[in-house]
């Protein structure tokens, strides 16, 4: 990893990287003009959900210990000359990272790499440690200064327990047709398992409130995003554009009026306030399903989680009533041993070749002035090489948060699928609409 100083001089360089950097300088760095220029011309992206293998992806603490294999990613050009890469887009982190090469090899273009060069970029900056960044308390580990180095340090957690390092630097993020944006993210030293029949994927895309993720630094006041349901016709929209077809209902942001211990105050938190079964509410108190007097207990829309989890008491109910309702005609598991990824014990036999029956209750969460409705193919997963004699196993898509453990209530993507999300910061708030995603990409390739 480079310092700037280490760049050579100007007058050692070609006179093409002359221009070049001629050119860099005459774009404006400021993020409030790359924001003004969003602001008028929302930039439209395909958004993946792809196979992520175990281990790829360290997880901050305050993530879930265990891995997901499916995740969103979008792909975008960063650094001078650009590189292409492809990240992971995740609502319920703050700082992005990039996974750096030592090396300094190869130029940028062509297919997305599995790690970003710093050094084969012009515009590559090393955050010191007396920036303002550095001091920043927002992460679950707050940057630290390496005396030595003078480096601003950062430190993920991975699932195992372990830590990556690396530093915090600025770079230029391209992102569609918009304006080049320059933006802190962690330059992470660590080389992540990764196998040939996974995404390759350099990184990941912190979206949340917090004051280093990409929406803050970009100014992005709004960004909606439809999660398909099919691997190649999702979509994430950053900026604003009014979208007639989409009726989107709309629940506010929830943040207490107190600071509490336990509630993550960048996180994009909604009320939840019940959850019906096959049309029928749950006898749940409105005090187990709102956050308590620590905070904990708030419920999070998370992109970078797959699936949905309920906290203990919750979770018990929807349990009970959906394995109540399809009593009659699905086999219950019944193995007290097993949970899928350890907090799915929902479990249920299907003969193997088929699927589960199309009559499952839909789930609904109901919200403050919006809900999303769990149905189909969405509310039960395969798992994949569990066999009980000729049957399949399938577990309701739904987590019990207390086995992880986690101390909230986590929307996941998969639950997202084919519903248009919209965080508007400007308003406080969240929209929902229900929309096949390949309809949606098809109207907004006609209107921008």
């Amino acid at each position: 990893m480079r310092a700037t100083t280490a760049m050579p001089p100007p007058p050692a360089l070609p006179v093409c990287l002359l221009l070049l950097l001629l050119l860099l300088l005459a774009v404006p760095r400021p993020a409030a003009a790359a924001a003004a220029a969003a602001a008028t011309r929302p930039l439209l992206f395909e958004l993946r959900a792809r196979q992520v293998p175990a281990g790829a992806l360290p997880r901050p603490a305050s993530k879930l210990r265990f891995h997901h294999n499916v995740s969103l990613t979008v792909s975008l050009a960063v650094g001078t000359p650009p590189q292409n890469v492809t990240m992971v887009l995740d609502t319920g982190s703050e700082l992005s990272w990039l996974l750096c090469a030592p090396g300094g090899g190869g130029g940028g273009g062509g297919r997305s790499a599995l790690s970003f060069r710093p050094r084969a970029s012009l515009t590559f900056a090393s955050v010191p440690c007396g920036s303002a960044q550095c001091r920043s308390r927002d992460l679950p580990s707050p940057p630290a200064c390496d005396g030595a180095s003078k480096q601003c340090r950062v430190s993920l957690s991975y699932a195992d327990g372990s830590s990556s390092d690396g530093a915090l630097a600025t770079e230029v993020f391209t992102v569609g047709q918009g304006p080049p944006l320059r933006a802190a993210f962690g330059c992470m030293a660590s080389a992540f398992d990764t196998s040939p029949d996974g995404v390759a994927t350099a990184g990941l895309l912190g979206m949340n409130r917090g004051a280093l993720s990409f929406v803050s630094q970009a100014s992005t006041r709004r960004f909606s995003y439809c999660i398909s349901d099919r691997d190649d016709a999702g979509v994430l929209l950053l900026g604003h554009s009014d979208l007639p077809f989409l009726p989107l209902n709309y629940t506010p942001l929830y943040q207490p009026a107190m600071p509490l211990p336990y509630f993550d105050r960048v996180a994009y938190s909604v009320q939840l306030l019940g959850i019906r079964v096959g049309g029928k509410p749950l006898p749940i108190p409105a005090s187990v399903l709102a956050p308590d007097h620590t905070g904990a207990g708030q419920t999070m829309v998370d992109s970078g989680t797959q699936f949905t989890f309920l906290l203990g008491d919750a979770y018990s109910a929807l349990k009970a009533e959906f394995s109540r309702q399809t009593k009659p005609w699905l086999p219950a598991l019944n193995d007290p041993n097993f949970a899928f990824q350890e907090a799915f014990d929902t479990c249920f036999r299907v003969p193997q070749g088929r699927a589960p029956p199309a009559r499952l209750p839909a789930v609904t969460l109901l919200f403050n002035g919006a809900q999303m409705t769990v149905a189909g193919d969405r509310l039960l997963y395969k798992v994949p090489g569990e066999r009980r004699g000729g049957d399949g196993v399938w577990c309701l898509t739904f987590g019990n948060a207390d086995m992880v453990p986690i101390t909230a209530y986590v929307i996941g993507h998969h639950h997202q699928m084919n519903v248009w999300v919209e965080y508007d910061l400007e308003r406080g708030r969240v929209g929902l609409a229900p929309i096949r995603c390949d309809v949606a990409s098809e109207r907004l390739g006609l209107m921008l």
